[in-house]
């Protein structure tokens, strides 16, 4: 039996009442619903706007919190700990609310598909995919600020073959092995999108995929949500769409650097392209 992370004495001093709302989510765990959707990916992509944005529609209930994780790093704690985060099935069935989360390793991690396609069959997933060499340095620029990242940008990625080595293989083995480096050092990997797709297509129907783009959800916020909202059949509501959790950077992407980036990526744009019948402006 694992501990709760969400009961512990820490916690039960800092906030009394979240743990008690806790433990009544934990009785009432049976009477409650699983996800509708999932938001499965990009990390660094928009994830946190997307999400936000569909938790104001009135038919859209939220979880006790955007990221619970469980697909990747909390699966050894059971079905009934991931659904007690979800709203009440009664609740869903009297607004006509569908409820969902966001996690943006499930798409990345070695075993997670699998796990959602045995747990969720019918579940629909949303990846929300930003230019990968953007994204890297984003990715980049967040564990420097979170002091994960000793390294200059180039060094790091320069160092990422070396550090991920063998990581998936033993994460995909065995659910308990840290799974930090595949999570932090990624840089490279991550942006390889049609690799992840392709895993998520083999499991899931397309029509239960939706693919959108990080540079629209900002450009055109309503009609990226529009999409949205028909792709979980709700009709579609108009939001207040601020950015989410936007990083700040100290200096810039060296130039020869983001070319490089530019070229590395380039074939596996290309297979994105292919895989999805359409192009996105990536390649410059």
């Amino acid at each position: 039996m694992y501990a709760d992370d969400n009961i512990s004495a820490i916690k039960i001093r800092k906030n009394p009442r979240l743990v008690l709302w806790w433990t009544f989510h934990r009785l009432t765990t049976t009477w409650r619903a699983l996800p509708d959707f999932l938001i499965v990916g990009t990390q660094k992509g928009g994830t946190t706007s997307l999400f936000n944005y569909l938790i104001q529609h009135p038919q859209v209930l939220s979880p006790l919190r955007k990221e619970l994780k469980f697909f990747d790093s909390n699966y050894f704690r059971g079905l009934s700990w991931y659904r007690a985060h979800f709203p009440l099935s009664s609740k869903l069935r009297a607004a006509q609310a569908l409820t969902g989360e966001a996690s943006p390793y499930y798409m990345y991690h070695p075993t997670a598909p699998e796990r959602i396609k045995a747990a969720l069959p019918s579940v629909k997933l949303m990846a929300i995919l930003r230019n990968p060499v953007d994204r890297a340095y984003s990715h980049y620029q967040h564990m420097v600020r979170v002091g994960r990242e000793d390294l200059s940008f180039e060094q790091a990625l320069e160092a990422e073959p070396d550090r991920l080595a063998g990581e998936a293989e033993k994460i995909a083995a065995d659910a308990s092995c840290p799974q930090y480096r595949h999570i932090q050092y990624s840089y490279l990997e991550r942006g390889r999108y049609a690799e992840q797709l392709q895993v998520l297509f083999r499991l899931f129907p397309k029509e239960n995929i939706l693919i959108l783009k990080s540079e629209d959800l900002y450009a055109d916020p309503a009609q990226v949500m529009k999409t949205s909202f028909s792709f979980l059949g709700l009709p579609f509501k108009m939001g207040q769409y601020e950015v989410f959790k936007q990083g700040t950077y100290k200096g810039g992407m060296d130039s020869a650097t983001r070319q490089k980036l530019v070229e590395y990526f380039r074939p596996f744009n290309q297979q994105l392209y292919d895989l999805l019948g359409m192009k996105f402006d990536w390649d410059k």
